[in-house]
């Protein structure tokens, strides 16, 4: 009888506490919206620290861009690479046999993105987009959910002390009321330079290519893919979205190839610019349309190049503010585009046979997007809304004229935009928005840009669509930063959580000591790295100057035929004795050095090793590698360990950074 009262007394309490809740399905922690690369990082993050998690995704597949065909690591500088995300490139780096590996396969990006997930036993719902979501005192305390292919019916409602958007569109953050912007703001507005409307050279037609269904008469209508809205003048914003675009794996293998055919609602004369286009630059190979990158295994990632290829300009515009039905139309259009592109380019008889029999050769590969009939479920949405915060990343915090103290991560990409519009300017065709300036350092990206304004939503942290003008995301917008700020977003959400605070108030050195400390979260031994710039720990003797070349870190010294310059590493008391692997960085340049000699003093023994520099092979969209020096056991005691770097007195030896890696790290 006792027993009996019991469950009736629990089974009241639990009807009691449905009613309290509003019938809430799921109560968690930290609920995050977006199984991107951003949103499975922060799920293992939070998940290895103790808290209860639950990862939610309109989609199927997790890692977002990152396992949907972008194996051409977009890196910029290798130094804002830290923590998990780095983890996740030495765990694909373990896979092929690297140290650390930048191009990759899909279909092996996404089983790393799962294996987090299952060593950190993270609860996922897929397949499940939001509908509402329901806010009281500036706190968002549930969404509801519907299955992603249903426009009606049962909502799942979900509860959590923090939430997490790591979508790539920005859906909870709308909906929850923080501010936002979409397109690209005038120049004015943040006092930049190349904002808004920019009529430049990248991505461009030639001169003399008509707009016009028969050339030369503006009475036969334009062609496919053309906007005749007049051209603004450079600055201007507006609310045009830069062009989306798969990247596309296919295959030259064979056993794994599948026939390119002609896809649904094919169109010949949507090509019809890009026949223009070769009229007037000749076909010399695939390269001419497409950026045709290799990957691992006979495989490629396709993007987008000159002024016709697999951007489709101009149809994207919509995509940002559509329900979750619009976008698929959006994103049926671009399959169909893009496999359009593909067939044109195999079989229509304006393109030279030797271009044909060349790209025949390539195919779907099998063991690729089983589920998507072998064809990848992620358009690349380069950016949708971006939020408007206290702080507002721009031109001046990429070009370094402006520093935020309390930064959560680093960029150090070129401003890229891709063209948001095609036009015509004087009877010709024309690519409006593309923009790619780089050469600046890496800068570091505020707290206070990936949580919304404290007036608004004080228990949301928004690590993808994160407060930056268009040109600034166009740096920032890459994914192994969003990997980082994924991170550190969920860092912040569990001390949040802990300390029952507003996410705004949290303690950014408390954060940035946690990734310090424990920067794969979980528990693994950090990494021990010096930078050339650490005075403390470097000594450089001979003749050495600083150089701005691309290299890991703002900057790194060089000596010139020097045969007296050393440049000594030395460890300081934070060390941790122990087994580790021993890296060099080398920025390779014209000038580099053949070989060099390094000096290895563990505390015990003093070892020299050489280096062929002409060995050393530099895979992905990088200049510079780290170069193993091998495996050591390194003591402190009376003899502190040290590596040095000494130069063979022919061409510029560099001095860099130097990293121990303990042995154990991808065990």
């Amino acid at each position: 009888m006792m027993k009996k009262t019991r469950v009736m007394i629990i089974g009241l309490l639990t009807m009691f506490w449905h009613l309290v809740k509003g019938q809430t399905d799921r109560q968690v922690d930290l609920c995050i919206y977006g199984a991107t690369s951003a949103g499975v990082i922060a799920a293992y993050t939070a998940s290895q620290a103790g808290k209860s998690v639950l990862l939610i995704d309109p989609g199927t597949r997790v890692g977002g861009l990152s396992s949907g065909g972008l194996g051409q690591t977009d890196i910029g500088n290798k130094y804002v690479v830290t923590g998990l995300a780095l983890d996740f490139y030495r765990k694909m780096g373990k896979h092929y046999g690297s140290f650390e590996q930048w191009i990759f396969e899909p279909k092996v990006a996404e089983s790393i993105f799962k294996d987090y997930l299952v060593h950190a036993n993270t609860p996922m719902l897929m397949g499940h987009r939001l509908v509402a979501v329901k806010t009281d005192n500036r706190s968002i305390k549930t969404i509801s959910l519907l299955p992603s292919e249903h426009r009606d019916g049962k909502k799942i409602t979900v509860a959590a002390k923090i939430f997490m958007d790591c979508s790539y569109e920005g859906d909870l953050m709308a909906k929850a009321g923080v501010s936002y912007h979409v397109g690209r703001e005038s120049n004015s507005t943040y006092g930049e330079t190349i904002n808004g409307v920019q009529l430049l050279d990248g991505h461009q037609f030639p001169e003399g290519v008509d707009p016009y269904k028969i050339k030369g008469d503006p009475q036969s209508g334009i062609l496919w893919g053309i906007n005749t809205e007049p051209l603004k003048q450079n600055g201007t914003g507006d609310a045009k979205v830069q062009a989306y675009n798969y990247r596309i794996t296919l295959t030259n293998v064979p056993e794994n190839r599948i026939e390119i055919t002609k896809p649904d609602n094919y169109d010949a004369t949507n090509y019809e610019l890009l026949k223009r286009q070769k009229e007037i630059q000749p076909w010399k190979s695939i390269q001419d349309v497409f950026i045709w990158s290799l990957m691992p295994n006979g495989k490629t990632d396709i993007n987008n190049r000159n002024g016709f290829s697999t951007d489709m300009i101009g149809m994207n515009w919509r995509y940002p503010e559509a329900d979750y039905f619009e976008r698929k139309e959006i994103i049926k259009a671009h399959e169909d585009y893009t496999k359009g592109l593909l067939y044109f380019v195999a079989n229509d008889i304006s393109v030279p046979e030797a271009i044909r029999s060349e790209f025949k050769k390539w195919g779907y590969p099998k063991d690729e997007y089983p589920d998507n009939s072998h064809w990848s479920p992620q358009l690349y949405i380069r950016e949708a809304r971006r939020m408007i915060a206290d702080v507002v990343m721009t031109q001046d915090h990429c070009q370094g004229r402006e520093l935020v103290s309390d930064g959560v991560g680093y960029a150090a990409y070129t401003m890229d935009s891709h063209n948001c519009d095609r036009v015509i300017v004087n009877g010709t065709v024309k690519n409006e928005g593309n923009v790619e300036v780089g050469g600046f350092s890496p800068f570091p990206i505020s707290y206070r840009a990936i949580v919304p304004k404290k007036e608004e939503i004080d228990n949301l942290v928004v690590p993808v669509c994160l407060s930056a003008s268009h040109i600034a995301f166009g740096s920032i917008r890459m994914e192994p930063v969003f990997m980082v700020l994924g991170q550190s977003g969920a860092v912040a959400a569990c001390e949040a959580i802990d300390n029952k605070i507003a996410i705004q108030d949290v303690d950014i050195k408390r954060v940035e000591k946690i990734l310090r400390d424990n920067p794969k979260a979980d528990g693994r031994k950090a990494d021990y790295i010096i930078h050339v710039d650490d005075k403390d720990q470097v000594m450089l003797k001979g003749a050495w100057h600083k150089s701005s070349k691309k290299g890991y870190g703002m900057s790194y010294q060089e000596a010139d035929n020097d045969l007296s310059a050393v440049a000594r590493f030395a460890p300081g008391k934070d060390f941790t004795a122990g087994k580790y692997k021993l890296y060099s960085y080398f920025p390779k340049t014209a000038e580099s050095a053949e070989s060099g000699k390094f000096i290895i003093h563990t505390g015990k023994t003093r070892i020299g090793k050489d280096i062929n520099f002409k060995e050393v092979h530099i895979m992905g969209q990088t200049t510079s590698t780290w170069v193993a020096l091998g495996e050591y056991e390194f003591e402190k005691g009376s003899n502190k360990p040290y590596v040095e770097i000494m130069s063979s007195g022919k061409g510029v030896m560099a001095a860099n950074a130097l990293l121990w890696v303990p042995v154990t790290d991808q065990n």
